[in-house]
């Protein structure tokens, strides 16, 4: 199976052009749940595919505007790529999705479209949820102010917190998306300090006299205060160590849903990952 068989094509494809803000972008990611938009760039020669805007930089780089220092690059594939390929691809590039650029941008293929695929049963996997489960998995308590879970979620470089109560039980997850949808961009000054006035005599720091204050603008990520709790999915898919990995692509598609929690009885034991599911293809 190749990506052409799998890939959103362009005309379903939501792109930005160059020139553009973040706002562009913060409305698709929030509203439609992205975790990346393509940039592009009309030419005289056409369209030109320039590069990605992920939910990641629009949180960690709140005092940048302009989507041509907000976008990154990565790794494009053909149209004629295999899926298995692509998938191996996002995960060494550490991204959830490629262009495909064969000239121009043909289309993108996502960690989805694989999901969507084994789901299917158009790409074959044998292995269970105990196969390629991650034993390490990120937690916080519900109560924890939303700010600090984000930062939390940041340090461990995952997508999530699965989220425990008071006697460590499991009782929700909170995601980036979950996070995204809340944020908010907001406009600020920073003090300077005392600005200065020029040299008046021979010795400059004798001649250097504060005459008032300098101001510069900012712009933060703004989340609210909240716990966790206010913000995070209550309603948990679980999987045992037995389930297929077919079956755990399945419920991902139909809960939609990125990573599903690995329990034995009551215990939680692990987390599956789509990006799981395509390391064991």
């Amino acid at each position: 199976m190749n990506v052409a068989d799998a890939m959103t094509p362009r005309e379903d494809v939501v792109t930005v052009e160059l020139p553009g803000t973040r706002d562009d972008v913060l409305e698709y990611i929030q509203e439609r749940g992205f975790s990346s938009v393509p940039v592009v760039k009309q030419t005289d020669d056409g369209e030109e595919y320039r590069g990605l805007v992920s939910r990641e930089e629009l949180i960690e780089r709140p005092d940048e505007d302009q989507l041509a220092v907000l976008m990154r690059d990565v790794p494009t594939v053909t149209a004629d790529t295999s899926v298995v390929d692509a998938a191996h691809l996002m995960i060494d590039a550490g991204t959830r999705r490629v262009p495909v650029v064969d000239g121009e941008l043909e289309g993108i293929f996502t960690v989805t479209d694989v999901v969507h695929a084994i789901a299917r049963g158009e790409v074959e996997l044998e292995a269970t949820a105990g196969d390629v489960a991650t034993e390490d998995v990120n937690t916080t308590y519900d109560g924890t102010p939303l700010p600090v879970a984000e930062r939390e979620i940041f340090y461990a470089n995952v997508p999530y917190a699965v989220c425990l109560d008071d006697e460590g039980r499991m009782n929700g997850i909170l995601t980036e998306v979950d996070i995204i949808e809340v944020a908010r961009v907001v406009e600020g000054e920073d003090d300077t300090g005392d600005s200065v006035a020029g040299q008046d005599d021979e010795w400059m720091w004798e001649g250097i006299k504060a005459i008032g204050k300098r101001y510069i603008p900012t712009r933060n990520v703004e989340l609210p205060a909240e716990p966790v709790s206010t913000f995070m999915s209550e309603d948990l898919v679980t999987v045992s160590k037995r389930k297929p990995g077919v079956e755990i692509a399945q419920a991902m598609i139909t809960e939609d849903i990125e990573q599903i929690p690995l329990v034995a009885g009551d215990e939680l034991v692990g987390i599956v990952r789509d990006i799981d599911l395509l390391e064991a293809l």
